[in-house]
Order: C-alpha cells, then structure tokens, then sequence
C-alpha cells in the first residue's frame, strides 16, 4: 500500500493504516525523543499521539 492510501486509511479511521504509519516513522519518533542521550518514554508517547492528530487533521 502506498502512503496516500495509509494516509487517507488511517484518515478515516482504519486502526492497521495507523499502525502502519507508526512503524513506518517509528525510528523519526524514536530519535525525536532522545534527550541529551537519554529515552524519553512519554516523549515518545506524545510523539505518537502528535502524529496521529496531525493525520487526523491532514486535508486529502
């Protein structure tokens, strides 16, 4: 599948689209929530949900 087709999936709701673009960005989202070389797992939590709300939010 390719990622207009996640998009608009995980747009309209489909859970496997979003997994899908999770993993896809999973190691942006990783390395966005490395502070000061430490993990942070909330961080990355809220990375995750920011993803999710902005494909929420994305005009097709």
């Amino acid at each position: 599948m390719n990622f207009k087709e996640l998009l608009s999936q995980a747009k309209d709701g489909g859970l496997q689209a979003k997994e899908a673009l999770l993993e896809r960005y999973k190691s942006l989202l990783l390395k966005g929530a490395i502070i000061d070389g430490i993990f942070d797992e909330d961080l990355y939590q809220e990375l995750c949900v920011t993803l999710l709300d902005c494909i929420r939010k994305f005009c097709l």
